[in-house]
């Protein structure tokens, strides 16, 4: 039994696919335009009551939307598969480590030092903005990240912070890494 909705539905369906149609290929080329219109359909089919009479633009306003959601989760695909390839191209193992080294200087810093780094390398914030956070001028920020960032070379390197014995890195507790680490990522 044909009811007036499905009446309707196949009417419209048939009045305005082939334009729908054109207006996809136009915009997207004939690869997506028949998925983009038997999408575009299927919503109108869900959302029948809200179809005017006249149902050509708003069919089109809805191919629109579609394209352009279509769009997005390509652009998504797309870059979820280039970090895909990032990661399989390098060592992951080699990025844990250095990450897990960094941390381990990080923690070896002094608080001080440790909060100067972050707030321009974590935080993003220019020096300028930096210097605000934590209450000093422009050119003394600079002086301090300088030095932090000398600090942390050391650290990484296995110096002690303050230059006097080199050999072992310096080996903060666990708990403190851990907790860096869920700070910071």
């Amino acid at each position: 039994m044909v009811t007036d909705d499905a009446h309707r539905f196949t009417g419209m369906y048939d009045e305005c696919r082939q334009r729908v149609w054109a207006y996809v290929v136009s915009r997207a080329g004939r690869q997506v335009a028949d998925e983009v219109v038997s999408e575009t359909f299927a919503i109108a089919w869900r959302r029948l009551d809200d179809v005017p009479e006249h149902a050509l633009p708003w069919l089109l306003g809805v191919a629109r939307n579609v394209l352009r959601d279509s769009v997005r989760a390509e652009a998504r695909r797309e870059a979820l598969a280039a970090e895909l390839r990032c990661w399989t191209e390098g060592d992951v193992a080699d990025e844990v480590t250095e990450r897990l080294g960094l941390l381990r200087a990080l923690a070896a810093l002094p608080e001080d030092d440790r909060e100067i780094l972050v707030l321009v390398a974590w935080h993003g914030l220019s020096p300028k903005e930096a210097a605000r956070v934590v209450g000093c001028s422009s050119a003394a920020y600079r002086v301090r990240l300088h030095r932090a960032r000398k600090r942390l070379r050391q650290a990484m390197a296995g110096e002690p912070a303050d230059g006097s014995r080199r050999g072992e890195p310096a080996q903060p507790s666990l708990s403190h890494v851990r907790n860096l680490s869920e700070e910071w990522s």
